[in-house]
């Protein structure tokens, strides 16, 4: 947001200096009227009243070409705020998603979208004229200090409606938006399993909960809207009232001869200029308030990124995994997932996580991973914590295959190379690797077979095969799979298994399974039991101490890791 701050602060300093050219321009309507009321009507000079047309023409000309270009620089910073802050907040909404068992939502970016509408916005340029409502009463109080008082009251008046304006409608409006907000992640969350709910029929009770939670959004939009409605009349009557009666006052003076009819005209049109931007915030009270609230919410969510430390680009890692005493408990809960749970791996060793559902085994992936953050403990990629390493440098050294497998919009051969630029020699060695290259040549148009929505339609067996070969890509060091069989037939376990038996030594590999299958490729064994490690040691051992009786069990845990804790 700094770096931001300070790319905007040359467009917006240049809307603020046309705003200056456009408001002293603005005095040339009023300069007009007393010259032609006090001069021309008593002269009957034909000539003074061309020239000042001619000097109008000029003047109204500047103050169009001015206005445009300082609408046109609004415009320009709307953009750079959604080009500078939107992949930004994007890539912080992905960690975090991803943080949070990717239950994201694009709140984030509809800030963005809302901070670029307020720079748009007329009630900005608002804000930029409302100073000059002290030059225009200063004018007309040297045109008569009555007139100046009259301005000066009628100013502050209209000053308190847009105060009281956000006193009423402040609280209102930030209920407002957590509301609909609210309403707006169920909804998205809703339709990631649109599947399930059109199979069991549950799109009437779907609806219906969401049309509940924006029954509440629409309780507290119609006292908002009429708050602000209410509020917005009443300042326009007001400035109507307020113009009215100080053209009775200069009328009055004229009549007692304390002024004149230039003087009663000009102050009327300096008072209706130094109060419209005021009437124009009222109005726009709300896209303003909202820009206010998106503005605090992106600030807090970049404030991370503004105060990282730019970190040292670490040496390609061999693969050795450490894990020391790791605690996990879910966010505002005092339940733990996993507790006290170490091991050690050396590269291209291979490990087996078994246990029971709700063992732990999927939380221990995604802290050994780098995703989550233990509550206690740490986790070391060739002696580093994971926290320390950027997650774009970590990438490559990694290859992860989620429980719920999803591939992207875009061709097999994409997919493979994470979205990036295929290389084809890379892609294919990957699938090579994964053993699916016979199975992605049997598709329409092989590598580059579109996939999604908009493509062919593949198994679950096939995307994870698939997500496989992605986790392959490149040159991993590091290799984590949580049940990369479940979907997977005889065949494509048998590939599996020879993918796992080619990576020994290669790579270190981590595997989460319920089947005994995958275990024969395995050097070390963890079986996990309530968030515990009720067995760690070679398959042989942890096989052995599993034959004896409940009361005998012995958790053996690594050198490192007894060390570490």
């Amino acid at each position: 947001m700094k770096s931001l701050l300070s790319l905007l602060r040359r467009p917006l300093a240049h809307v603020f200096g046309l705003s200056f050219f456009t408001n002293l321009l603005l005095l040339a309507p009023a300069l007009f009227m007393l010259q032609v009321f006090d001069r021309v009507l008593t002269s009957q000079s034909r000539e003074t009243l061309l020239v000042l047309l001619l000097g109008m023409a000029v003047a109204l000309g500047l103050s169009l070409l001015l206005d445009y270009l300082r609408s046109r620089l609004q415009g320009v910073a709307g953009n750079m705020v959604a080009e500078q802050l939107s992949p930004v907040v994007a890539r912080v909404m992905l960690a975090r998603s991803a943080g949070n068992a990717g239950q994201g939502s694009a709140e984030g970016l509809r800030d963005v979208a809302t901070l670029r509408n307020l720079l748009s916005a007329q009630g900005l340029l608002a804000l930029f004229d409302t100073p000059w409502a002290v030059v225009y009463i200063a004018v007309i109080w040297l045109a008569h200090p009555v007139l100046g008082m009259a301005a000066l009251a009628a100013a502050a008046l209209m000053l308190a409606l847009a105060v009281l304006n956000d006193r009423i409608t402040r609280k209102n409006i930030e209920a407002l938006q957590q509301e609909a907000a609210r309403s707006t992640r169920y909804l998205e969350s809703s339709m990631q399993n649109a599947e399930v709910v059109q199979s069991l029929g549950m799109g009437g009770a779907l609806i219906a909960k969401w049309r509940a939670l924006n029954a509440r959004v629409t309780e507290l939009q119609r006292p908002t809207a009429r708050r602000s409605v209410a509020m917005a009349a009443l300042t326009r009557a007001t400035r109507q009232m307020v113009q009215i009666l100080m053209q009775s006052l200069g009328a009055y003076l004229v009549i007692t001869g304390d002024g004149t009819p230039g003087i009663m005209v000009a102050t009327t049109i300096l008072l209706g200029k130094a109060l419209s931007p005021v009437e124009q915030i009222v109005g726009s009270w709300r896209v303003l308030a909202e820009g206010r609230l998106a503005f605090a919410r992106t600030s807090a969510l970049l404030e991370a990124v503004d105060s990282q430390p730019q970190r040292m680009k670490l040496p390609a890692p061999s693969g050795r995994l450490q894990a020391s005493a790791l605690v996990f408990r879910p966010p505002r809960s005092e339940r733990l997932i996993l507790a006290g749970v170490s091991l050690s791996l050396e590269p291209g060793e291979a490990m087996a996580i078994v246990g029971p559902s709700g063992a732990g085994k999927s939380t221990l992936v995604r802290l050994l991973t780098g995703l989550w953050q233990p509550a206690a403990g740490v986790v070391r990629l060739d002696g580093v914590d994971l926290a320390q390493w950027d997650r774009e440098e970590l990438g490559p050294w990694l290859g992860y295959v989620p429980q719920d497998v999803e591939l992207f919009a875009g061709t097999v051969a994409e997919n493979i190379a994470r979205l990036g630029v295929p290389d084809p020699a890379a892609v294919v060695r990957a699938a090579q690797r994964a053993g699916i290259h016979d199975m992605v040549l049997a598709l329409p148009d092989g590598y580059d077979t579109v996939i999604g929505s908009a493509g062919v339609m593949l198994s679950p067996g096939q995307r994870q095969r698939i997500a496989l070969a992605r986790a392959l890509y490149g040159d991993p060091k590091l290799l984590i799979l949580d049940e990369p069989n479940s979907n997977l037939d005889g065949a494509g376990e048998l590939a599996l298994g020879e993918a796992l038996k080619a990576l020994k030594g290669e790579v270190t590999v981590v595997v989460v399974t319920h089947r005994s299958t995958l275990v024969q490729h395995m050097d070390k064994m963890l079986v996990l039991e309530a968030g515990r490690a009720q067995h760690y040691g070679t398959v042989a051992e942890v096989l052995q101490a599993m034959r004896q009786p409940a009361g005998a069990q012995v958790v053996a845990m690594p050198r490192a890791a007894q060390g570490a804790a």
